[in-house]
């Protein structure tokens, strides 16, 4: 029912943003991955050996593992229920970076906590969370160079998902306001 008339909405209408479930989880992702880093770059404010700098090093874990749960069924709904048309359609030379960009994310959202995870167990150390929780050893701790290495490739990663979630945003932006489009609110 349309809210203004109390009219029923065409099916058509309806599809034009994306289902509740899908626009919930996107935007619990992206709190998650906003909680990830600002965590980080607190405890990296903090001096070693404090107890609030190790805290935050396990909300930044919680934060990640969060994200990696919550991928997996926005992963399932995005195939089953694709994406609603964009009105007005875009031309066909905007497709390719928009598509790049989901794909990019998407990899991000899976393969960046794999890599913490890896690189934290890889180091001997179990995934300590809030509270007290920790997930234990599940990788051989004897490759404490790879660990370090692995940890790298994270933390540059990390860097380089700025740009990438800052270019989500200025397109969505663009989109809105200067195209005109329904980009944007199909997720909100």
């Amino acid at each position: 029912m349309d809210p203004a008339t109390g009219q029923p909405v065409p099916r058509q209408a309806a599809r034009a943003r994306y289902s509740r479930a899908q626009r919930t989880l996107h935007w619990l992702v992206f709190a998650c991955v906003l909680l990830a880093y600002a965590f980080i770059n607190i405890k990296g404010w903090l001096p070693r050996g404090d107890a609030a700098r190790a805290q935050m090093l396990e909300a930044h874990f919680a934060a990640g593992l969060a994200v990696l749960l919550l991928i997996w069924p926005r992963l399932m709904l995005r195939v089953r229920r694709g994406t609603p048309a964009i009105t007005p359609a875009l031309p066909r030379h905007l497709h390719v970076p928009g598509q790049l960009t989901h794909v990019l994310l998407y990899a991000f959202l899976i393969v960046q906590p794999l890599l913490g995870i890896a690189a934290v167990e890889l180091g001997g150390h179990a995934i300590n969370l809030p509270f007290g929780l920790a997930i234990p050893l599940f990788i051989a701790p004897d490759h404490l160079a790879l660990g370090h290495s692995i940890k790298e490739i994270h933390e540059d990663l990390g860097d380089i998902f700025y740009w990438v979630i800052g270019l989500h945003i200025a397109a969505a932006l663009w989109h809105h306001s200067f195209r005109g489009d329904d980009t944007l609110k199909r997720m909100v």
